[in-house]
C-alpha cells in the first residue's frame, strides 16, 4: 500500500498536469482570438481602403450586399456607412439562427468597425483610371472580406442568405449568389450604365477571386486514389520517392473491363501538392500502366505529412505515415 506522503505527492502531479493543461489551453484560446481579432481589424481596413479609394470617388459597385449599398449610396445619396449596417441587419439575424451566437457578434463588429472606418478615415482617392479602379477596388475589398470570413464573421451578408435559402429550396449556395448578382448588375446597367455595369462586373470578378484566394491559399492539394494490382510498389514509391504519407484501405473489386470480379484490392490514398501531380502519374505509369486513378481538389489539410517539410526537403525525411483501415 502507499503512503500518504506518495499519495498526496501523486495528487499534487496531477493537481499540476491539470493546471498545466489548462494554462495551454487558456494560451491558446487566447492566441485564437487575438489572431481572429487582428485578422478582422486588417479586413475592415482593406475593404474601407478599397471602397473609399477606389470604388465611391468612381461610382463603381460591387456584387452582394455591398453592391446594393453601393447602389443604393450612389442613387439616394444616404451616407454609405449607414446602409452597411441597416442593409446586413437581417442577414446577420438569419447568420445567428443559422450558423452561431459568436458568428453573428463577430460579423456585428466587422460591420460595424467596417462602418466606421468608412465614415472617418480619411482615405486618399489613389486613381480615376477606370480600369484600375475596378481591378484594385476589387482586390482591396476582396481581401477584406477574405480576411475577415478568416476572422470568425462577414462584412457582407449575401453568403448568409444563401446557406439560408440553400436549405430551403433546391438551389445551391453558388447558384443563388450567381442569380443575386446577375440582378445586381442588370439593375446597375439599367439605372446607371452598362458600361459602368461591366466595370462593376470586373470589380466583383477581381474581390471573388482574392477571396478565393485568401481562404484557400497559394497551395493546392489533391487527394489522389489509386487502384493497382501493384499495389505494394506503388505504395513503396509513394513513401521513398516522394516521401509523402499515405492511407491504405482494403477494398472488393466491382465491376470492370474483365467483368465481374469479386478479389480484394488495396485502394490507396494520398494528398500532394498541384508541383507533385505530374511526378506521381510518371511513376504510377512506370510501375503500373493500367492503374486506376482518381484525383479531386482539396482546400486544406491539417496533420499529416503534407505541411510539415518544404518540398526540396521531402526526400530527406524517412517518416512515413501508414494507416491501414478495412472498408465496411
Amino acid at each position: 500500500m502507499m503512503s500518504g506522503s506518495s499519495e498526496k505527492g501523486m495528487s499534487r502531479s496531477i493537481e499540476n498536469i491539470q493546471r498545466m493543461r489548462t494554462a495551454k489551453r487558456l494560451r491558446k484560446s487566447v492566441s485564437n482570438h487575438f489572431r481572429d481579432g487582428l485578422q478582422m481589424f486588417l479586413g475592415v481596413l482593406s475593404a474601407g481602403f478599397g471602397l473609399r479609394s477606389f470604388l465611391m470617388p468612381n461610382g463603381f459597385i460591387d456584387g452582394g450586399v455591398m453592391g446594393i449599398s453601393l447602389l443604393a449610396n450612389r442613387e439616394t445619396g444616404i451616407a454609405l456607412s449607414i446602409l452597411i449596417v441597416v442593409i446586413n441587419v437581417p442577414f446577420l439575424l438569419m447568420g445567428y439562427r443559422q450558423i452561431s451566437r459568436g458568428f453573428s457578434i463577430r460579423s456585428i463588429i466587422a460591420i460595424t468597425a467596417l462602418a466606421l472606418a468608412v465614415a472617418f478615415i480619411p482615405y486618399p482617392v489613389v486613381t480615376n483610371d477606370n480600369l484600375l479602379v475596378a481591378v484594385f477596388g476589387g482586390f482591396f475589398l476582396g481581401l477584406g472580406i477574405g480576411l475577415t470570413i478568416r476572422g470568425g464573421g462577414v462584412i457582407d451578408g449575401t453568403e448568409v442568405l444563401a446557406i439560408y435559402l440553400n436549405r430551403r429550396t433546391s438551389l445551391s449556395v453558388g447558384d443563388f449568389i450567381l442569380i443575386f448578382n446577375i440582378l445586381i448588375f442588370g439593375i446597375a446597367a439599367y439605372l446607371l450604365s452598362i458600361e459602368v455595369a461591366l466595370y462593376s462586373i470586373l470589380t466583383y470578378l477581381s474581390a471573388s477571386k482574392t477571396v478565393d484566394f485568401i481562404l484557400e491559399g497559394i497551395e493546392e492539394f489533391t487527394g489522389v486514389t489509386i487502384i493497382s494490382n501493384r499495389s505494394r510498389q506503388i505504395t513503396d514509391m509513394i513513401q521513398n520517392q516522394l516521401g509523402r504519407g499515405l492511407t491504405i484501405y482494403t477494398g472488393k473489386r466491382g465491376f470492370g473491363k474483365s467483368g465481374e470480379s469479386t478479389s480484394t484490392s488495396d485502394i490507396i490514398f494520398t494528398v500532394i501538392t498541384r508541383l507533385e501531380v505530374n511526378r506521381l502519374t510518371t511513376e504510377i505509369e512506370k510501375i503500373d500502366r493500367r492503374a486506376f486513378i482518381v484525383m479531386q481538389s482539396i482546400k486544406d489539410t491539417r496533420g499529416g505529412m503534407v505541411k510539415k517539410l518544404p518540398l526540396k526537403k521531402i526526400k530527406a525525411s524517412s517518416v512515413t505515415e501508414v494507416i491501414t483501415t478495412k472498408l465496411p
